[in-house]
């Protein structure tokens, strides 16, 4: 696992990151663009929040490698959005994505904690 973080660079990491937070949002339910934006600003207290081009790249990317899929539905402002929804291979890598992500915040932790 540890291999695998080094041979990422800072981006690939940050795009990485993104795409994850992402997945967990839709882990708890399909959600519109905005809706996962809202979500991850509240579930982290307002410290992470995902601007719309970052937000719908990164949704672009997800749909390219199937690990979401979407749909057009009406939002709870009545208004026409295309809603996401985790695929099977997207809870996967989920899985996969949080325990090296999990593994790396751990690391990053017992390196600024003071010795």
């Amino acid at each position: 696992m540890t291999g695998r973080l080094v041979s990422r660079t800072p981006s690939e990491l940050l795009q990485g990151t993104v795409d994850i937070l992402i997945l967990r949002a839709l882990a708890w339910q399909p959600m519109h663009g905005y809706a996962i934006s809202r979500w991850l600003d509240a579930r982290s207290d307002g410290v992470l929040s995902v601007d719309g081009a970052a937000l719908y790249q990164a949704l672009y990317r997800l749909s390219k490698r199937k690990l979401v899929s979407s749909a057009w539905g009406v939002s709870e402002n009545n208004r026409k959005a295309k809603f996401y929804t985790i695929t099977a291979a997207g809870r996967a890598t989920l899985r996969t994505e949080s325990a090296v992500w999990k593994s790396y915040a751990s690391a990053v932790t017992k390196v600024l904690s003071p010795a």
